[in-house]
């Protein structure tokens, strides 16, 4: 029998992966969904509790307006439509960590439907990911099974968690392979993280994603026999767990066998995923309509109050400043990659001359060194002002490349920003230094007459490649304007 390497969806032309992914996100309330309860995380376990998120006998649920709100705002900015009235349900199911023996949660009437998200695909053109639903559900509690005594023999639960407002966001089955679903993920928590209605930090648990995957032979419209994974802790986990899984079943049908409708979890260690229980139908949860909690009404002023504060989004944004600034499509990909990091270089953008020497520096000099110290960039001891000041000095040549780089180090190692450690460097430059830099010039152009013959012959960018080579000769004190006016003149 072929092993699951060999039976990968590239080698098996003949069957398809069909996934769906259901996204669960916290929102950033301060209190819990149903209760005045705080939502901080790291709490010691079982403090932010009290008789409703406990499910004690007689405590009665009160709906949080905050978690409507930004429920609806990450619908909105998901294209979804805004149901003016969504039910909340009572979903049965036993579970140590869920106090009451249900979830409140929404399942015939939900918040908001039909929705999409567009992702990159082949040949530069774009895909369409329909959303099925976007609802609001309360969370549980947490079971610990390490970091106490007896960890090995019991579990301990934590309930802090227990009531926290999540939204569920369902996809509909239209992604097509692992990388699709990478993508997917990747631009759904981008978006989320730009109306500022979640955290999405994956450590806390305040994203988490199951997956739902089967194959079956292309061409086929009936679906396959599905497979859940559940408790995945990252999309890099996410796409290598669904690329196992789509060959494990694979391999079941190629020898034979039959796809068993399950709940699986995925091994990180070891790249595999295992089975865990057979999957619940809607009907094994016995939904019915919460009797404690009326219908959920959304009328057109209550919407059109959320829909004044979605702030632009990423795509639009990308789209407009590849308009506005001239930078390419790869500068704006890299620049709105967060909200702050796009508001900050549009600050920049907007006070420099050159908005496109300010992209550059942006990421190849800001960005690298806060990558090599771990810092995000609000932690920049370089503001964006100073980015801006930077940019504007090479642009007229007042410093050099290698000058600005020094500049740049000296701001890092000083926590300073870029204007006050170039003022206590004292400006340094050459650039009024013409006699020196001449006589570096016509060493220059000795120790190379190939290049100074194919000038002379009409090969006009050669004066880039002297520009460079009296810059290093200078070790980077020169002024390029100076040095261009210079070369030029020597050169006729």
């Amino acid at each position: 029998m072929a092993t699951i390497a060999e039976t990968s969806v590239a080698a098996h032309p003949k069957y398809e992966p069909v996934i769906g992914l259901e996204v669960h996100v916290q929102l950033l309330t301060a209190t819990k969904i149903f209760c005045s309860c705080s939502t901080r995380f790291g709490a010691p376990p079982n403090t932010n509790v009290c008789p409703v998120c406990l499910g004690m006998p007689g405590a009665l649920p009160v709906l949080n307006r905050k978690a409507v709100e930004f429920a609806m705002l990450a619908a909105m900015a998901l294209e979804c439509r805004i149901n003016e009235t969504s039910i909340f349900a009572r979903k049965n199911y036993f579970y140590p960590d869920l106090p009451k023996g249900y979830q409140i949660s929404q399942y015939d009437k939900p918040l908001a439907e039909f929705g999409c998200i567009e992702i990159p695909a082949a040949a530069g053109k774009k895909k369409k990911i329909g959303i099925t639903r976007v609802h609001l559900e309360e969370d549980a509690g947490k079971s610990l099974h390490e970091g106490f005594p007896n960890a090995a023999e019991k579990t301990a639960i934590d309930l802090n968690r227990t009531g926290v407002p999540l939204i569920e966001i369902v996809s509909e089955p239209d992604i097509a392979s692992p990388e699709e679903a990478y993508e997917y993920l990747t631009r759904l928590k981008e978006i989320i993280l730009y109306t500022g209605v979640s955290d999405c930090n994956m450590e806390e648990g305040s994203l988490r994603c199951d997956a739902n995957v089967s194959v079956r032979p292309r061409g086929q419209k009936e679906f396959g026999t599905k497979a859940e994974i559940k408790n995945v802790n990252s999309f890099r986990f996410i796409r290598d767990a669904l690329e196992y899984e789509i060959g494990r079943q694979i391999e079941v049908l190629e020898s034979g066998g039959k796809i068993t409708q399950e709940t699986r979890l995925y091994n990180a260690n070891e790249g595999k995923t295992y089975s865990m229980r057979s999957k619940e139908q809607a009907h094994d949860y016995r939904y019915f309509p919460e009797p404690d909690l009326l219908p959920l009404l959304v009328d057109e002023k209550w919407k059109a109050e959320i829909a004044r504060v979605l702030p632009e989004l990423p795509e639009a944004r990308r789209a407009r400043l590849v308009k506005e600034y001239g930078i390419t499509e790869y500068d704006a990909q890299v620049l709105t990659f967060s909200k702050s990091l796009a508001d900050q270089f549009e600050e920049a953008a907007k006070a420099a001359k050159n908005p496109k020497r300010v992209a550059n520096l942006v990421q190849g000099e800001l960005m690298g060194r806060l990558k090599a110290k771990r810092i995000e960039i609000e932690q920049s001891p370089i503001s964006m002002g100073g980015v801006a000041a930077s940019a504007d000095l090479v642009e007229a040549g007042t410093i050099s490349g290698k000058m600005l780089k020094d500049l740049y180090d000296l701001s890092f190692e000083r926590g300073k920003d870029f204007p006050d450690v170039y003022e206590e460097e004292g400006r340094p430059q050459q650039s009024t230094d013409t006699s020196t830099l001449e006589k570096i010039i016509d060493e220059v152009l000795a120790a190379n007459p190939k290049q100074l013959e194919q000038y002379r012959a009409g090969k006009k960018t050669m004066l880039g490649f002297f520009v460079g080579q009296v810059m290093k000769a200078s070790k980077g004190q020169a002024s390029p304007q100076v040095v261009n006016e210079l070369l030029t003149k020597k050169l006729g």
